[in-house]
Formats: C-alpha cells, sequence, structure tokens
C-alpha cells in the first residue's frame, strides 16, 4: 500500500505567470504567456505521528521556487531553436525570424532546450531537491505544472532504498 500527500497548486496559490516561445511549434513559436499552476504529490511511510512530510515545508519551497518564474520572460540557454543574445541591459531573442528585445530584469534563463511543461516540471523538480533535504521515510516525489486548468505534465522522481 502506497501513503501520500498531496497539494494543488490552484487551490494552494503556488501559481506564477510567464512569458515565453517554443518554436519547435509553429503556433507556440509566437511569444505567448501562461498562468501556470505547480502540484506536488510526495510517496512514503508516515512516521510515528502518522505525518509524511509537513505541507508547509513543500509550499513555502514551491513558493520560493515559483516566485523566481513569476512575471518573468522564460529563456531556455539550451534550447538550439532560438538564438539569443545578451548584454548588460537587455536580451535579444531571435524566433522563427521575429526577433524580440527585452530588458534583462525581466528576464530569468533556464537551463533547459524548451520552456514546455514537460521541461518546466523537470527543472522545477530539480530545483526542488536541491534546495530541500528530504526525510528517509519518503519514497517518490511528482511535480506537476499546469499551463492552464487541465493542461499539464507530470515528472515523478522514485527514490531507491
Amino acid at each position: 500500500m502506497t501513503t501520500y500527500i498531496e497539494i494543488d497548486g490552484w487551490k494552494s496559490n503556488i501559481r506564477f505567470s510567464s512569458a515565453h516561445i517554443i518554436p519547435e511549434y509553429k503556433k507556440c513559436g509566437r511569444l505567448h504567456g501562461h498562468t501556470y499552476a505547480v502540484h506536488i504529490k510526495v510517496s512514503g511511510k508516515p512516521d510515528d505521528k502518522g505525518i509524511i512530510l509537513d505541507f508547509s515545508i513543500l509550499k513555502n519551497n514551491l513558493k520560493e521556487i515559483t516566485s523566481e518564474l513569476d512575471h518573468k520572460v522564460l529563456i531556455p540557454e539550451k534550447s538550439k531553436a532560438i538564438k539569443i543574445v545578451k548584454d548588460k541591459k537587455s536580451v535579444k531573442i531571435n524566433s522563427l525570424g521575429n526577433e524580440y528585445n527585452f530588458p534583462l530584469g525581466d528576464c530569468i534563463f533556464l537551463p533547459i532546450d524548451s520552456t514546455s511543461a514537460e521541461n518546466l516540471a523537470n527543472y522545477i523538480l530539480n530545483i526542488f531537491l536541491e534546495q530541500i533535504s528530504l526525510p528517509k521515510n519518503i519514497d517518490g516525489i511528482e511535480i506537476g505544472v499546469d499551463e492552464g486548468y487541465g493542461q499539464g505534465a507530470r515528472i515523478s522522481k522514485i527514490f531507491k532504498k
């Protein structure tokens, strides 16, 4: 039997609004944005008090991560499909023949190939795992990133004991 706890980002206000470009898909290759919600599911063995992990630890960590992404242009630094040129004040992006120029402070550079929901979920999971020390009773974690209600991606990691 598996026991897990879950936090719904829509209901718990773990959200961020950002703009991005996904040039691998023509329609999404234009600048557009979403209000994203981030969800988490953690599985494990409850401790002697019947708790897997304190909800507030999960919420606070995810809110810290999403606050870095909120109201930013998400730029995938490893993309081969867009050209990125940045200087001390601005960022120029060329995608599908369109050139965009943004103030540097309005952008966040992510170490990913694309800002798809799948890649954002993986990025958030990796950052989450870097920032938190999970107790030994945790055996799995899932992060979900929705681009709107009912549309998103999930990634999970199982910890071998």
